[in-house]
C-alpha cells in the first residue's frame, strides 16, 4: 500500500516537473541541487558581511543574525517559486553587486536608512513583476542598447572587486594617492591573500564550489592561527526576522522622494537585464531554450525572480535574484524545477547554521576572497564590449570606470546612460537612440545637479 502511494506521488511529481521526458532522473536533479547550493552558498556568510552592522555600515547596518535569516528564507522562497512556477533548474539569493549598491551606495554614501532602502527594493521587485508580466519586457529589453549591458556588468563587477580588496587590506587608503597597497606583513591581510589564492586555484581548477572551499580553508587557517574565532555552537533556531519583517512595507512612503527614483530605477535596471542574462545563459547550457533562441515560460522565469525580490525586501534583504551558479547543477544534470527544489531544501536546512555562518560573516578578511573572484567573473562581461567602436567603447568605459572610482554604481550607470545619447548624436546615429534612452539622460543629469550631495 505505502509503495503504490509512493510509486503515484513519484509519477506525480515526475509528470509535474517533466523529469522523464527531460532526460533526467530523480537522483540526477537531487544531485544537480546540492550542486548548485554548494556553489552559491557562501551567500550566507558574504551577504551578512556586506548588509551587516558588524561590518563596513557599522551601527547603519541591518541586525547581522537578522541578515542570516533574511538571506537564507529569501533564497528557499524565490529558489522554491522558480523551481515550482518557472519549472526551471535555476536558484535565487539576494545578488551579489546589488547588495553593494544598497549598503555602500544607498547607506552608506547617500545616508538612506536601510529601512527606507528596503522600500526601494521593494518597488523594483513589484515594477519588475509588472515588467514581467506584460510585453512591456521586451519593449525594455530593446530600448537599452547590448553594450551597455555589458558595460554594467562589468562595472558592478569592479566595484565588488575593489571592496574585496579593500576589505581584505589589500588595497587601502592614502592621502597622497588616494589608494595604494596595504601591509603584507598583517595577518589578516595575509589571511586574505591565503584565502584569494586557494579560491582562484580552486576555480581554475572547475570545482564547481570553488568560492565556498575558499571561504571553508581560510576560515580553518584562520582558526588554527588565532585570526578568526571559533564558533560558539553548530546550530540554533532560525531568529532576527522580527528586526527586518515587514520594514519595507512601513516605510514605504518614505520612498517616495527624488533620492529614492535614481535608487529604485539603479536596481530595476540591474535587476531587470541580470536576471535576463542569467536565465537565458543556464537555459542555453541546460538546452531548455527554444529553436528561435527564446526562453520558453519567459513570462513566468522573469516574474519568479521579480517575486523573490519583493519578498526579499518584505523579510529583510537585498535584491533577491537568479544566481549563475546555478551553471554547476546544470553541467551536474539538472533540468527541471526539481534541481531549485532540492537547492532550496538545503538553504532551509543551512538556516539554522547561523553559529557556524557568523564567524565567517563577521570576518572581512575570509569573506573578501569572494567578493574579487565574483567580481572577476561578472568583469569578463567586458570582452562582448565592441572597443573598436568609440560610440559604445566611451559611454562603456565611462561606466565602468566610474562604479569604483566613485564608489557608486549608481553613478557609474548615470554617466553612462548620459554619455550613450551624446557619442550617438555626434556619430550620426541618432536614429538608433531608443527615446527612453533620452529619458534616462534626463533623469540622470537632474541626478546629478539636484539630487548627488
Amino acid at each position: 500500500m505505502a509503495s503504490d502511494v509512493l510509486t503515484r506521488a513519484r509519477g506525480r511529481i515526475d509528470g509535474y516537473f517533466g523529469i522523464s521526458s527531460s532526460g533526467s532522473t530523480f537522483k540526477r536533479e537531487a544531485m544537480a541541487g546540492t550542486v548548485t547550493f554548494l556553489a552559491m552558498s557562501y551567500v550566507l556568510a558574504v551577504n551578512p558581511s556586506i548588509l551587516g552592522d558588524e561590518g563596513a555600515l557599522g551601527d547603519k547596518g541591518i541586525p547581522m543574525q537578522a541578515v542570516f535569516t533574511a538571506t537564507a528564507v529569501a533564497a528557499v522562497f524565490g529558489t522554491l517559486v522558480m523551481g515550482i512556477w518557472a519549472n526551471y533548474p535555476i536558484a535565487l539569493a539576494p545578488g551579489m553587486g546589488l547588495n553593494a549598491f544598497f549598503a555602500y551606495t544607498v547607506v552608506l554614501s547617500m545616508g538612506i536608512p536601510w529601512q527606507v532602502a528596503l522600500s526601494g527594493t521593494l518597488l523594483s521587485g513589484i515594477i519588475f513583476f509588472i515588467l514581467a508580466i506584460t510585453k512591456v519586457r521586451e519593449r525594455i529589453l530593446n530600448a537599452i542598447p547590448l553594450q551597455m549591458k555589458f558595460a554594467v556588468g562589468a562595472g558592478i563587477g569592479l566595484f565588488v572587486a575593489f571592496l574585496g580588496l579593500k576589505n581584505a587590506g589589500i588595497v587601502v587608503n592614502s592621502d597622497a594617492t588616494l589608494v595604494t597597497l596595504g601591509d603584507f606583513t598583517k595577518g589578516t591581510t595575509l589571511l586574505a591573500l591565503f584565502g584569494l589564492i586557494v579560491t582562484v586555484v580552486f576555480l581554475v581548477l572547475g570545482w564547481h564550489g570553488a568560492v565556498l572551499y575558499g571561504i571553508v580553508s581560510t576560515t580553518i587557517l584562520g582558526m588554527v592561527t588565532g585570526l578568526v574565532g571559533v564558533p560558539d555552537g553548530i546550530a540554533e533556531l532560525p531568529r532576527g526576522l522580527d528586526q527586518t519583517f515587514g520594514q519595507a512595507i512601513i516605510h514605504l512612503p518614505d520612498a517616495f522622494t527624488g533620492q529614492m527614483i535614481v535608487v529604485v530605477l539603479t536596481m530595476l535596471f540591474v535587476d531587470f537585464f541580470d536576471a535576463s542574462g542569467t536565465l537565458i545563459g543556464v537555459a542555453n547550457q541546460a538546452g531548455l531554450l527554444n529553436k528561435d533562441g527564446t526562453l520558453p515560460r519567459a513570462a513566468s522565469a522573469m516574474a519568479a525572480d521579480s517575486v523573490g525580490t519583493t519578498a526579499g525586501a518584505i523579510i529583510g534583504t537585498s535584491t533577491t535574484t537568479a544566481y549563475v551558479e546555478s551553471t554547476a547543477g546544470v553541467s551536474a544534470g539538472g533540468r527541471t524545477g526539481l534541481t531549485a527544489v532540492t537547492t532550496a531544501g538545503w538553504f532551509l536546512i543551512a538556516m539554522f547554521c547561523y553559529p557556524i555562518f557568523s564567524v565567517i560573516a563577521g570576518s572581512a578578511e575570509i569573506t573578501s576572497a569572494a567578493l574579487i573572484v565574483v567580481g572577476i567573473l561578472m568583469a569578463r562581461s567586458m570582452g562582448d564590449i565592441d572597443w573598436q567602436k568609440l560610440e559604445y567603447s566611451v559611454p562603456a568605459f565611462i561606466t565602468i570606470i566610474m562604479m569604483p572610482l566613485t564608489y557608486s554604481i549608481a553613478n557609474g550607470l548615470a554617466m553612462g546612460m548620459i554619455f550613450y545619447p551624446i557619442v550617438m548624436v555626434a556619430k550620426g546615429r541618432i536614429k538608433e537612440v531608443h527615446p527612453a534612452m533620452w529619458a534616462l539622460m534626463v533623469l540622470f543629469l537632474a541626478y546629478f545637479f539636484f539630487l548627488v550631495e
